[in-house]
């Protein structure tokens, strides 16, 4: 029963997170609102405080590397466009598809690994995934929007010539 309450709150906040990147998309992007995310998720690495959460060198190495494999999906389907004089998140229709397909592989792997690993272990290893997933393509996003902020910024300059 605990399980499946919990596959129905991830696949809600799945769908709020779709929802709000969904919104974004219609509003100018910044700097802060690509790089603030990953520092406000980065407060709850504080549960390996607790010895519950903690995990091994392996733990920690296959959900960084799993994590850092969902995020080259991420990053392939974020892009940005220019409207306006402002830098805009390009609509992908491959991005809910890419998120709704992660959050069920994410599913499948918890309930699979359920069973073998510890709970707090599994939380901990999801999280981490969770942020290695995010912190690369949220750099990749970085890179992306100040080449074409400094593109912006080359045009502004030779039309005010």
């Amino acid at each position: 029963m605990l399980f499946i309450l919990s596959m129905v709150f991830a696949i809600l906040m799945g769908l709020g997170v779709i929802m709000i990147r969904m919104k974004a998309q219609n509003y100018p992007t910044n700097i802060k609102k690509i790089i603030l995310p990953p520092f406000f998720m980065s407060s709850g690495a504080l549960m390996y405080v607790i010895p519950y959460f903690r995990l091994t060198g392996l733990e920690i190495l296959e959900a960084v590397c799993v994590g850092m494999f969902f995020s080259i999906f991420l990053i392939l389907t974020s892009n940005f466009v220019v409207k306006d004089n402002h830098i805009y998140m390009k609509r992908s229709k491959l991005f809910p598809v890419i998120l709704i397909t992660l959050l069920v592989i994410r599913s499948v792997m918890k309930f699979y690994l359920s069973s073998t690993i510890h709970a707090g272990e599994l939380g901990g290893m999801f999280f981490l995934l969770a942020f290695s997933m995010i912190v690369p393509w949220r750099i990749a996003m970085l890179i992306k929007f100040l080449k074409l902020e400094k593109t912006l910024n080359q045009l502004h300059i030779e039309d005010a010539k």
